[in-house]
């Protein structure tokens, strides 16, 4: 915790020298001109304590712009969500740091996750005669056979559940700035997922309750 001018004029005091002529009260000339003096030492204790927030992607706030710099933020895809929050800008920069590549269904539900999405995959299996059984698939987010050309089984499709709420949280969220409650369809998830999907796929979007 920093320490505030107060705390540095007891410091300063201790240092001075003993004997009647320096008094070391806080209401005395003396007293008044050592916490005159600590001030600029207690706010640059203060902007030296700062430093421990502004380190972490998580909490940071004067530094964050240079987060996003180091980060290639904003992109398209951020950009395509619209102006985002204080929260959002973070939560950005913290997946673009912690990120690991893949294209299994987990990676992409991981994706919609960490964007503050609930989503479904499924994909499609071309009907097969002698191979393809009648009826749904026991396999989650496997859709039964279905007919149509071999080429379907590159389709996969992604419902969106319900769009994403973003709410104002005292502390984190910035007065005059971010909406109380703010619902956004999934324009930047659809970014994401487009980028990263497998070029031999064709991916689908679908939306629930949006």
């Amino acid at each position: 915790m920093a320490r505030d001018a107060a705390a540095y004029r007891r410091v300063l005091a201790g240092l001075l020298p003993r004997g009647a002529a320096w008094r070391r009260d806080p209401g005395s000339v003396l007293g008044r001109l050592l916490e005159a003096l600590g001030a600029p030492l207690a706010r640059a204790d203060a902007r030296a304590d700062a430093l421990v927030d502004e380190a972490d992607p998580r909490t940071t706030w004067e530094m964050l712009a240079d987060w996003e710099r180091v980060c290639g933020l904003p992109d398209t895809c951020s950009r395509a969500a619209g102006t985002p929050t204080l929260e959002e800008r973070r939560a950005a920069v913290v997946q673009r740091l912690t990120a690991r590549g893949g294209q299994s269904r987990a990676f992409f539900l991981g994706i919609a996750e960490a964007l503050g999405y609930a989503i479904t995959i499924e994909e499609w299996r071309p009907f097969q005669v002698g191979l393809s059984g009648v009826g749904p698939s026991v396999d989650p987010g496997m859709l039964g056979p279905q007919l149509g050309p071999p080429q379907i089984r590159f389709v996969w499709r992604v419902t969106v559940l319900e769009p994403r709420v973003t709410r104002f949280h005292v502390g984190t969220s910035q007065c005059g700035v971010d909406q109380l409650t703010a619902i956004r369809r999934a324009e930047d998830l659809e970014c994401q997922f487009r980028r990263r999907a497998p070029a031999h796929t064709h991916l689908i979007f679908r939306y629930e309750g949006v």
